[in-house]
């Protein structure tokens, strides 16, 4: 009868335990959820953030001067006219009435 209360007793530790850990890991989750959330919203900002700064520099609305900064928009350049003639290279493969290899077409 005792050993019957002590086993008793430790399953409803055990549960107890158990439930207080399946509690924690939920608050956790939605911590972790919202800082997923939040840092998607921030990568976001900093993306607009930067559109606008490289369109003011562009337009010399903003005058900026870091070592770095001549590079990043060279890049930026390029990869926007890299972007641009794959678009129209879909758009040719869409458009076209029998598939054929365009990406060595320049």
């Amino acid at each position: 009868m005792r050993q019957q209360k002590n086993n008793s007793n430790g399953i409803r530790e055990m549960i107890s335990q158990f439930q207080k850990e399946v509690m924690k890991t939920g608050v956790i989750g939605k911590k972790m959820l919202t800082a997923s959330r939040t840092n998607a919203h921030l990568k976001e900002t900093y993306e607009e953030l930067g559109r606008l700064a490289f369109e003011a520099l562009k337009k010399e609305e903003l005058e900026w001067y870091h070592p770095r900064l001549k590079h990043m928009m060279q890049t930026i350049e390029a990869c926007q006219k890299d972007l641009e003639e794959i678009e129209n290279q879909v758009q040719k493969i869409k458009f076209a009435s029998a598939p054929e290899d365009i990406s060595r077409k320049k």
